[in-house]
C-alpha cells in the first residue's frame, strides 16, 4: 500500500509526497558490546496542564517512562535529566528531581541503565554569584543524583560561565566536585551552539584553548571521570581531544551532525555516544551499532548515512529547538498521543521545518507506522488550516 500526503512548502504551495516502502527495524535488541551508547531522552509534557513559557513543568509521567522503556528495550543506557529533557528550557529543578527519582526507580525495576545530569540551574546565573555558590548547587544536585542510586553527568554551568574569571575559577570548582563524587563521572561540554549562555567555557572564547584547559581538568582527575561528551558540532576538535585523553577516559561524541564518523572511528581511535538523536533515531541507530559489533561496515554506513540528514536538519540553527524535532519524531511513531511541549516548545519550529522532518524520517526508514504518521501529520497540518 503506497501512503501520500500534501505538505507545505516554503513558497505557499502544496507539495504531494508518497512515502517510500521498506521494512522496518526491530523494535529490541541488546546492548552494543563495541560501543558504549547513551540516548538523552526528551520528557513527554502533560497535555492538560499550563506547561506555557514560565510556568512550571507538569510531565505525563507514565508516557515519560514508557519512553525509557522504549529506548531500554533497544538496548541503549539512558542519559536522563539532560538539555534534551529541556534542562534550562523549561524543566525545572523540582521536576528534574523527580525525573531523576522516576527514572532511576524504573530502571531498577526493569533492568535498564541509567546516569542523570547534575548542574547548577537552580541557581540564577549572574556575574555576582560566587564561585561557593556555584560548588553549592553541583554538590546539591550531585548529592541528590548519588542519594538515589544513580550515576551522574556532571553538566556545563551557565552560572560557572556567568561568574567565571578565568580558566583557574573552572579548575577550582571542577576540581572540588570531583573529588567529592563517590562514582567516576561523565563530563559535559556543551558548546554555545546548543547554549548560547555558555560562550567562553573553560575560560576561552577559542575551543582549541578551552580544550587545554578541559584536558588539564581531567588529567589532574583522571580517576574520577569514565569519559567527557563534547557537543561542538566540530568533529575535527572531537577527534583531536579524543587523541589526547589518559587512558581508560572515553570520548562520548555529542556531535548530531557527525555522530556517524565519530562512531565509526579511524586507525587510532573512536568515540562512544552519548546524543540526543538517539532519542528520534533509536531503531536506526541500535540496528546501526549491531552491525558495527559484526564489522559489517557497509551495512552500517548504509543504515546511518539516512540518518545523518535528519539530524542536521533537526539540529539545524538555532541548535536549541532541537527538542521540538526529537518530540515530533516521538508524536508522529505513536509513543505519545500529542505533540506539546514544556515551555510551549512545539511552536519553535516551523510546519515547513516539521514536513521536511517527515520526508527526511521517512528516508531514512524511521515511521514505523506509516498510516499513524500520516494521520498525524495530517492533524498538525489541519491545526494550521492546511489540508495535508
Amino acid at each position: 500500500m503506497s501512503y501520500q500526503l500534501r505538505l507545505p512548502r516554503a513558497d505557499h504551495t502544496l507539495e504531494t509526497y508518497t512515502l517510500s516502502e521498506y521494512m522496518p527495524f526491530s523494535a529490541s535488541s541488546p546492548p552494543a558490546r563495541e560501543r558504549k551508547a547513551y540516548a538523552a531522552a526528551h520528557v513527554v509534557a502533560d497535555p492538560y496542564a499550563d506547561n506555557t513559557p514560565g510556568s512550571p513543568a507538569t510531565l505525563d509521567w507514565e508516557a515519560t517512562m514508557a519512553y525509557r522503556r522504549h529506548l531500554w528495550g533497544l538496548g541503549f543506557t539512558v542519559a536522563e535529566a539532560m538539555d534534551t529533557a529541556q534542562r534550562g528550557m523549561g524543566l525545572d529543578w523540582s521536576a528534574t528531581r523527580e525525573l531523576i527519582r522516576r527514572s532511576l526507580a524504573e530502571a531498577r525495576a526493569c533492568g535498564g541503565d541509567v546516569a542523570c545530569g547534575a548542574g547548577t540551574d537552580h541557581l540564577i546565573p549572574s556575574p555576582s554569584v560566587t564561585l561557593a555558590e556555584v560548588r553549592a548547587a553541583y554538590e546539591e544536585q550531585c548529592a541528590y543524583v548519588e542519594g538515589q542510586g544513580g550515576r551522574v553527568i556532571l553538566m556545563a554551568s551557565r552560572a560557572l560561565a556567568a561568574c567565571a574569571r578565568g580558566p583557574e575559577d573552572y579548575a577550582s570548582v571542577y576540581g572540588a566536585i570531583l573529588a567529592q563524587v563517590k562514582q567516576p563521572v561523565i563530563l559535559h561540554w556543551l558548546g554555545e551552539m546548543f547554549d548560547p549562555a555558555l560562550a567562553g567555557y573553560w575560560g576561552h572564547r577559542e575551543h582549541g584553548e578551552a580544550m587545554k584547559v578541559c584536558l588539564e581538568v581531567i588529567r589532574r582527575h583522571a580517576a574520577k571521570v569514565e569519559g567527557i561528551k563534547i557537543s561542538l558540532l566540530n568533529a575535527e576538535r572531537e577527534i583531536e581531544m579524543r587523541r589526547q585523553l589518559p587512558e581508560g577516559v572515553r570520548m562520548y561524541t555529542g556531535d548530531d551532525f557527525n555522530f556517524a564518523s565519530l562512531i565509526r572511528g579511524d586507525e587510532q581511535g573512536y568515540s562512544h555516544a552519548l546524543l540526543g538523536i538517539f532519542d528520534a533515531i533509536a531503531p536506526a541507530a541500535a540496528a546501526a551499532l549491531h552491525a558495527l559489533d559484526e564489522e559489517e561496515w557497509e551495512r552500517y554506513e548504509s543504515i546511518l548515512a539516512p540518518t545523518v540528514p535528519l539530524s542536521r536538519h533537526i539540529f539545524q540553527a538555532p541548535t536549541y529547538s532541537y527538542k521540538t524535532g526529537v518530540v515530533f519524531m516521538a508524536y508522529l511513531n505513536g509513543h505519545q498521543e500529542h505533540f506539546r511541549m514544556v515551555n510551549g516548545q512545539e511552536s519553535a519550529r516551523s510546519l515547513v521545518h516539521l514536513a521536511d522532518l517527515f520526508m527526511l524520517a521517512d528516508s531514512a526508514g524511521l515511521l514505523a507506522n506509516p498510516d499513524l504518521a500520516c494521520e498525524r501529520m495530517r492533524r498538525v497540518l489541519a491545526l494550521a488550516g492546511i489540508a495535508g
